[in-house]
């Protein structure tokens, strides 16, 4: 992904060009998606107006990194905003304890471990992680304020974790535009050439060499099953 962004950058026409992202992602690690939303804005800082299409979803993560865009194009029903943050954690503890299972957790740091799936959760450790929650959700409605600032007087109505078909989200100024990615290249085909950015991948040997075996397995087995044919000893002279 970095390599055609810098692609985009070093060779992209300043004020002329367009980049055109499709984004799908439910979302996931907030590092993860930090980075991709930083790597995007690399296009737009770069003076490359960049538009950001969302066909199905762009949620959480995916919005995250959707928000950095110029312009925000979203077909009908998909699914846009969850400007929010979770985390899920079980734990174990009373299990081990009936069964008599000692589990040890050894730390360094007093936060090192707030809540974990063995150890024992106190109310300071769950009101840290808490804590922790809502420093990350600050900083992702600083991000998207800061990317789309006609939201900063409403960022408190959108920033609540919900989702949004994105005719609802035009509304609410998650996006600009109700239309596919498709629709929106055909719309431009006349006015821009069109060029798309694919990464060359090395083929796995692996598979090959797993299509060889099975090749070879087959030969081995039709062999065995053949008729056989006799065989008359001739003397040579």
């Amino acid at each position: 992904f970095r390599k055609q962004v810098s692609l985009i950058v070093e060779q992209g026409q300043k004020g002329i060009d367009q980049a055109i992202v499709v984004v799908t992602s439910p979302g996931g690690m907030v590092s993860q998606y930090g980075l991709a939303a930083s790597q995007l804005a690399r296009i737009r800082k770069a003076g490359i107006h960049l538009v950001v299409c969302i066909d199905t979803v762009a949620a959480s993560g995916g919005f995250m990194m959707a928000c950095v865009a110029n312009k925000i194009i979203a077909a009908p029903f998909a699914v846009v905003g969850s400007i929010g943050v979770v985390t899920q954690i079980p734990n174990f503890q009373r299990f081990l304890n009936k069964h008599s299972i000692d589990a040890y957790l050894f730390t360094a740091g007093k936060y090192k471990r707030t809540v974990d799936v063995i150890g024992d959760v106190t109310e300071e450790g769950k009101e840290k992680l808490k804590e922790e929650l809502n420093d990350i959700h600050n900083a992702f409605r600083d991000h998207v304020t800061l990317s789309r600032p006609r939201l900063e007087n409403n960022i408190d109505d959108v920033a609540t974790g919900e989702g949004w078909l994105a005719v609802q989200a035009k509304e609410k100024g998650l996006v600009d535009i109700i239309m596919t990615s498709d629709e929106y290249l055909d719309s431009i085909r006349h006015e821009y050439e069109i060029i798309q950015i694919v990464e060359k991948r090395e083929r796995s040997k692996w598979p090959d060499f797993q299509s060889a075996v099975r090749s070879a397995k087959k030969a081995v087995k039709e062999l065995q099953h053949s008729p056989q044919e006799s065989y008359t000893p001739m003397a040579l002279s």
